[in-house]
């Protein structure tokens, strides 16, 4: 492994930490701060911190399935893992650590939260929109989901890809 990877490959394990720890803080700090309170209004009518115990998925969908959640973070998170470790160590992959590893943090957070308390602590609530209370590790997945699908469509070939092709030797 060349020394640039090697670099790369630290520098995702001191990301995911940094943004694991962000999104846990920021959870904490919603309990501490507004569970069993009214909603704190940040812009009137845009946006409030609101606690909510999320028991599903995106959106409340699919409520109490905690093992299926697990699996599939699980699933997903030995594929970032490999992909990562399969990439070459060029500069033009670091774009996909950066995504890869903000998909991961944004799982492992999560699944932090089913693991230690049978739920997802969300709090981040538009009211312009009336959209789904959400979290920090949220934001990481759908922002760093989109970014990815436009990198993969735009921005990278088909044979920047070469690397995951399973090779029989």
């Amino acid at each position: 492994m060349d020394k640039f990877k090697k670099k790369l490959l630290c520098m995702d394990v001191l990301l995911l930490a940094l943004l694991i720890a962000a999104d846990q803080i920021t959870k904490k700090l919603a309990v501490i701060r507004l569970k069993d309170q009214p909603s704190f209004v940040l812009i009137d009518g845009i946006l409030e911190l609101s606690y909510l115990e999320n028991k599903g998925a995106a959106f409340g969908i699919l409520q109490d399935q905690k093992l299926f959640f697990v699996v599939i973070a699980c699933v997903f998170l030995a594929v970032i893992l490999y992909v990562l470790l399969r990439a070459p160590g060029e500069r033009k992959y670091v774009r996909l650590h950066l995504l890869l590893i903000c998909i991961a943090s944004g799982a492992m957070g999560n699944m932090a939260d089913r693991l230690r308390l049978g739920y997802v602590v969300d709090f981040i609530y538009f009211s312009l929109i009336d959209f789904p209370v959400f979290n920090v590790a949220d934001i990481y997945v759908t922002v760093a989901t989109a970014l990815f699908a436009i990198s993969v469509l735009f921005l990278y070939k088909e044979e920047d890809f070469g690397f995951l092709i399973w090779k029989r030797d």
